[in-house]
């Protein structure tokens, strides 16, 4: 018996609808600070983000059209990140999920940013942010 119809069966007796996509470590410049010397000089900044999503067709299909983009995504991010100026962490790290959040089939995504050498005795310092699509939606979406 093909692989695909075997799994396919098997997935009508376990529910499995979501899987999280990582992004580990992307570490980008960018301007970010509000101190005089942080708007002038690039700095680094390292991103983190989960993203869970609906990936039932994906699981059987075994078709990229399916599943989720995370090199369009992350793409998204790295343009943002490079081409911007911050002052704040918040600002920087609410963007970046907002671009995280964007697909239909997201249903929740976190995302840190980490500012390296932000303090004096500190490795880092990071904010994370979380979002999450309301269970109605996710019904909805499932249902179209």
């Amino acid at each position: 018996m093909n692989q695909a119809i075997e799994f396919a069966r098997a997935l009508e007796n376990i529910h499995i609808s979501r899987a999280t996509i990582r992004v580990t470590n992307l570490r980008l410049r960018t301007y970010i600070g509000f101190n005089p010397e942080e708007k002038t000089k690039q700095q680094d900044v390292i991103i983190n983000a989960e993203i869970t999503y609906d990936a039932r067709s994906a699981f059987v299909s075994d078709d990229e059209d399916d599943a989720l983009n995370y090199k369009t995504i992350t793409k998204r991010m790295i343009a943002l990140v490079e081409g911007g100026k911050f002052h704040l962490l918040e600002k920087l790290t609410s963007d970046l999920l907002s671009i995280a959040m964007e697909p239909d089939q997201v249903r929740e995504a976190k995302i840190s940013v980490d500012k390296p050498h932000a303090l004096r005795f500190a490795e880092s310092v990071s904010i994370t942010l979380s979002a999450s699509r309301p269970q109605s939606l996710h019904l909805a979406q499932s249902d179209s």
